[in-house]
């Protein structure tokens, strides 16, 4: 079956029935296929797309915006999910830098490890990294919930705003470095916190949101096995005691 994929010309061959779509993509090339992905929506039917032979290409599956999943059969470059909405990405093997980065919602899933600022940015959607991150995970998350099976690299969730940081494995120096409201969960040891980020207490409240987390990441660690951390509101540019002051 051969999608609709904007005005490329000679359209790219893609096997598949109604249900599965399989993309070539050493076959076929990047453009194509972000094109074909791209071209679907709320209202087409194909929703299952199978990207194989993608041999650590860069920027696979970005910027899509519609309810479709796609599964990448082997390891990919930078940028891969980058801007996502709605979309449901899996990759089997590992990912360059910049994994989903900024974005926006639906969930993307690494089977194997993430390279540098995996969620960077992001404002929303769930990302898993069922192996390790490298450094910066999470710089500068808005909205975005991270889970990490694994351990994570120094500097993560640096200038974290809002979101969630979970990591079932260890922490490297400076986590939550300059950090806003960004929570942050791990279940072993944290080499450094950063300026600002302090041990926070585990209220019935934060239980609830990693269960559902952990749940939804498919990891099998329990809430009450972590520690919470967060900013001591020290290097904000008001102090919110006098917020109404302002």
């Amino acid at each position: 079956m051969t999608p609709k994929s904007g005005n490329l010309s000679p359209q790219p061959y893609i096997s598949g029935t109604i249900d599965m779509q399989t993309f070539d993509l050493e076959a076929e090339g990047l453009r194509a296929l972000n094109t074909a992905l791209h071209a679907q929506n709320d209202t087409t039917n194909q929703t299952a797309w199978e990207v194989i032979n993608p041999k650590g290409s860069h920027a696979i599956a970005v910027g899509l915006d519609a309810p479709i999943e796609v599964t990448v059969k082997g390891s990919t470059g930078y940028y891969c999910g980058g801007m996502n909405q709605q979309a449901t990405i899996n990759v089997h093997g590992s990912v360059g830098p910049g994994v989903a980065e900024n974005m926006m919602s639906g969930t993307v899933v690494i089977e194997g490890d993430a390279s540098q600022y995996a969620g960077a940015t992001g404002h929303g959607g769930l990302l898993v990294i069922k192996g390790n991150a490298s450094s910066r995970c999470g710089i500068s998350m808005k909205g975005i919930d991270i889970v990490v099976h694994g351990n994570i690299g120094h500097m993560s969730a640096f200038m974290a705003q809002a979101g969630s940081l979970v990591v079932c494995g260890d922490a490297g120096d400076a986590l939550g470095d300059s950090c806003y409201e960004a929570k942050l969960f791990v279940r072993g040891s944290v080499k450094s916190l950063g300026a600002d980020c302090i041990e926070k207490e585990m209220r019935p409240e934060h239980i609830e949101l990693l269960k559902d987390l952990l749940e939804r990441a498919g990891a099998d660690a329990k809430p009450e096995e972590f520690k919470r951390y967060g900013s001591a509101r020290q290097l904000y540019n008001f102090d919110v005691d006098n917020a109404a002051a302002y």
